[in-house]
Formats: structure tokens, C-alpha cells, sequence
């Protein structure tokens, strides 16, 4: 080290080669704040027309299993072109998944009637999402069929 005339120490200061990171985290919280309250705002319900389908159908090695939800919440299931049984919720989810277990590759289709609440439709594809059905399809009328 070097020395002055009076004998004492020069001392060269050291550069810090450190980032100073408070501003940066201070700037997040506030992002994090902002976003946390404008988020729910965001969603917000609009009212939607759904369109008509002129979808082509589907063609299928195997007849499918049809669940049908009427306007009054009941369930029906329709096993592979077989006549439709009134069940309740847990009878329904109990068959499906015997029957899927049994034939993995069968398709399975949701049929909702045009009034029935949309609350029963997705319950029913809850039930079959528990049943392990790994694909599930909802049916819908061509548009010429469609009745006003």
C-alpha cells in the first residue's frame, strides 16, 4: 500500500459489484397489487347468442353412449343404440364407469334438451369426468331441424 509524507495509509475503496434489487421488488409488489385488483374485474358475464351448427357428423366404428339431461334435470343413458333408462345421478355415473372400464374406446355424447338448465348439463359431464370417461362430446340438432 502506498504511504503518504505523514506516514498513514492510503486506502483505495473497493468497487461493490452488487445489485441493488429493493427498487425492482418494491416496483413487483405494487404490479402484484394492481393485478390482484383490477383481475376480478376483468370478468365480467356478457350475454351471448350461440350459433347454429352446420357441423357434419361424425362417423363411428362403435355406437356411442348417450347421456341425456331432460328440461326437467332428469338423467337418461342410452347404451350403444340400446332403449333409454331413467337413472338417478350415482346409478348413472356407476354404469358408465363399468361400462367404459370394459370398452375404453367407446365414444361417449352428452344430449341436453334446449331448456334444460345449463347447471344439470355440466353436472352430468362432472359425473362422467368421474366416471374416468376420457373424452366426452355434446350432441346438438343440425340448424334445418332446429325448430323457432
Amino acid at each position: 500500500m502506498a504511504m503518504t509524507s505523514n506516514g498513514r495509509r492510503i486506502r483505495k475503496r473497493r468497487l461493490k459489484a452488487e445489485i441493488n434489487v429493493v427498487p425492482y421488488i418494491d416496483v413487483m409488489l405494487v404490479l402484484l397489487i394492481i393485478f390482484m385488483v383490477t383481475a376480478p374485474l376483468l370478468n365480467l358475464g356478457v350475454d351471448i347468442e350461440l350459433p347454429r351448427s352446420n357441423a357434419k357428423t361424425i362417423s363411428q366404428d362403435k355406437d356411442p353412449v348417450i347421456v341425456s339431461v331432460d328440461k326437467d334435470g332428469n338423467y337418461f343413458l342410452a347404451v350403444q343404440g340400446g332403449e333409454q333408462e331413467a337413472l338417478s345421478a350415482e346409478a348413472l355415473e356407476a354404469k358408465v364407469a363399468a361400462f367404459v372400464r370394459q370398452n375404453p374406446d367407446v365414444p361417449v355424447y352428452v344430449a341436453g334438451d334446449r331448456d334444460a338448465n345449463y347447471e344439470v348439463v355440466l353436472r352430468a359431464m362432472v359425473l362422467l369426468q368421474n366416471a374416468d370417461v376420457p373424452r366426452v362430446g355434446l350432441m346438438s340438432a343440425p340448424s334445418e331441424a332446429v325448430q323457432q
